[in-house]
């Protein structure tokens, strides 16, 4: 899945907002607060339709590899 500090790097690429993110992921935007703030851990189901929406904005979660999980955009060459 993802951590809540890849959603917020992610966010930061696309500069989006809490509530852009929450509405492209047809999640409500307190659910992208507790997660991000570390307070609540979402169903993965919800952290799955968070992920889609970033990747058809264009972000490629980087895995674990060595050198720490990521983020990145996609090259559209």
């Amino acid at each position: 899945m993802i951590s809540a500090a890849q959603c917020r790097a992610a966010r930061g690429l696309l500069n989006w907002t809490q509530a852009e993110l929450a509405s492209a992921a047809s999640v409500g935007v307190v659910t992208v607060r507790q997660f991000e703030g570390g307070s609540a851990e979402p169903r993965p189901a919800t952290l799955t339709v968070i992920r889609q929406a970033f990747e058809t904005a264009g972000v490629q979660f980087i895995p674990e590899n060595g050198g720490g999980a990521g983020v990145r955009m996609r090259d559209r060459g």
